[in-house]
């Protein structure tokens, strides 16, 4: 399981805020770390969670295909804004 998933579930994140998260961490990285500091939790366990995301940000892709979500679909859209 990929580590930033196991984290956030090891913390009683439900799966529906965990997609949620990293739908928006592949479309708006900022807001996603707001989404993130503000679920409550604990502030080792919040650093370590930052701390990987920042310093690997394969890791988010790995998510979001071990989710199952469309990062390709994320990719388009992401492509139309910026047109």
């Amino acid at each position: 399981m990929n580590p930033i998933i196991a984290l956030l579930k090891e913390n009683n994140i439900s799966d529906e805020q965990i997609n949620e998260i990293f739908l928006t961490l592949t479309q708006n990285p900022l807001a996603a770390m707001t989404t993130i500091s503000q679920l409550g939790l604990p502030q080792d366990k919040l650093q370590a969670l930052m701390a990987q995301v920042m310093q690997n940000p394969v890791l988010i892709k790995e998510a979001v295909e071990e989710l199952g979500l469309d990062f390709t679909k994320v990719e388009e859209a992401k492509a139309k804004l910026n047109q």
